[in-house]
């Protein structure tokens, strides 16, 4: 089946499957198809259908189901907090289911959560009638299997991505076309903070290392470093530009790899049309299952794992808040535990939690205690490795004092005095004899 033998609907007629009391799940990331939401939010403005439940990863572009204005007509679960949901989220009109993001596949397989009508972009098909999810795998695939109907766009800018990405025409029921291009993301150039945070990481990834880290500043500054570096794979949740050079330069090779040797392996991707065409018609790249690149024992499979994720807030035991501020939800638990996990079980793995020591207002992250409401991400015993801009340091089998000295000599000048003083209060006066032990 191509393109010419596929009978399309327009978006507005596609969404009339939709039923009141109906659970939706929409594509990720780069890929949630816009003009399905902007149709399924016009019914909802003409009062035709209320009590509809969405559930995706985090979107990027608008996202106007969550809003006030829609209260009784959509309720919106994500399994990650983004940007465009955050207000709404934290005022309550959204909310969050906490889970593992490689968990999120199985919520849909398990029966846990239904799922009548997954919404999704895919690429025009090819001659033998499959289609490719493109650069949102991640939990959309188990969606479209458990999915009373699914609905796809197909868009010629979504890329045929390879892996678990295929699906077949005779597993849609609803097609629409659309050309709208994919959202990218560009990224500022690293601040002096971020560059010397991406330094002390970059010292700790090894030739050969494969390496796991997420989007923004930071990895970006990480992957900068690493242009001397040889024979690094990826196995990730996702990766954008900042890979790009290694790749072309040869570093990024994957022949250290224990498994999908000589591969680059994610479940989604966010970046920009660099990265898009650079995954399209690309067997190098597999775009897999959540399920599967969020395995901490697939992750732990390949040498010298490397997984760089950032915090919100650390306190002195080494406990990481990475989804919340206080009681207001920022974003989620995301990958951060599969992958520190998968790191720490790695054969010469590193696990690494890097952050800025404080705030843009000159707050202190690292604190004596999290803040009232924050939750913990990643345990005080999963953290391994702690980066600041003041260097980094191994927490793994350290004391509660030990890890209190190590985490404060990497804390902002500015604020160390006051964390020594409520770790003396918290630990007593043999702190002092640690600390001095320790030589600092």
């Amino acid at each position: 089946m191509n393109s010419k033998s596929i009978q399309f609907v327009t978006a507005e007629e596609a969404v009339k499957v939709i039923k009141s009391g109906d659970n939706i799940h929409l594509s990720s990331v780069a890929s949630a198809p816009q003009c399905l939401i902007e149709a399924m939010c016009e019914r909802g403005r003409r009062g035709e259908i209320k009590d509809i439940t969405i559930r995706h990863l985090h979107t990027e572009g608008p996202a106007p189901y969550a809003a006030a204005e829609f209260e009784g007509i959509f309720q919106l679960d994500s399994f990650f907090v983004g940007g465009n949901v955050r207000k709404d989220t934290q005022a309550g009109y959204a909310d969050y289911i906490p889970i593992f993001l490689g968990e999120t596949q199985k919520l849909y397989r398990a029966g846990v959560l239904p799922c009548d009508v997954a919404m999704i972009q895919v690429c025009p098909p090819d001659k033998h009638g499959y289609v490719s999810l493109g650069t949102s795998v991640d939990a959309t695939l188990a969606a479209v299997e458990c999915a009373r109907t699914v609905i796809a766009v197909i868009n010629p800018n979504v890329p045929r991505a390879f892996g678990d990405a295929f699906i077949h025409t005779s597993d849609i029921d609803i097609f629409v076309q659309g050309d709208t291009p994919l959202m990218e993301a560009h990224f500022s150039v690293p601040t002096e903070i971020e560059v010397a945070i991406g330094n002390h990481c970059a010292a700790l990834v090894e030739d050969g290392a494969c390496l796991q880290m997420g989007i923004g500043a930071i990895p970006n500054a990480v992957l900068a470093q690493l242009g001397n570096h040889k024979n690094l794979g990826i196995h990730t949740e996702m990766f954008a530009d900042g890979v790009l050079p290694l790749v072309e330069k040869g570093v990024i090779n994957g022949c250290n790899k224990g498994v999908d040797k000589g591969k680059m392996v994610s479940t989604f991707l966010m970046g920009s049309q660099r990265v898009y065409d650079f995954i399209d018609d690309n067997p190098g790249v597999l775009m897999k299952d959540v399920g599967y690149t969020n395995d901490p024992f697939i992750i732990a499979k390949n040498p010298k794992t490397t997984a760089i994720n950032s915090a919100l807030q650390v306190d002195l035991t080494g406990q990481v808040c990475a989804d919340s501020l206080g009681t207001k939800f920022y974003s989620g638990f995301g990958g951060q535990v599969d992958f520190v996990y998968g790191a720490s079980l790695s054969e010469g793995g590193k696990a690494i939690i890097a952050m800025p020591s404080v705030t843009n207002k000159g707050v202190s992250k690292i604190a004596p205690v999290l803040t009232l409401g924050a939750g913990v991400v990643t345990t005080r015993a999963h953290i391994h490795w702690f980066v600041t801009e003041y260097g980094a340091v191994n927490l793994y089998g350290r004391s509660l004092q030990e890890r209190a000295n190590l985490i404060i000599s990497v804390a902002h000048p500015d604020h160390r005095e006051e964390l020594d003083r409520a770790a003396f209060e918290r630990f007593g006066p043999h702190y002092t004899y640690i600390k001095a032990k320790m030589g600092r």
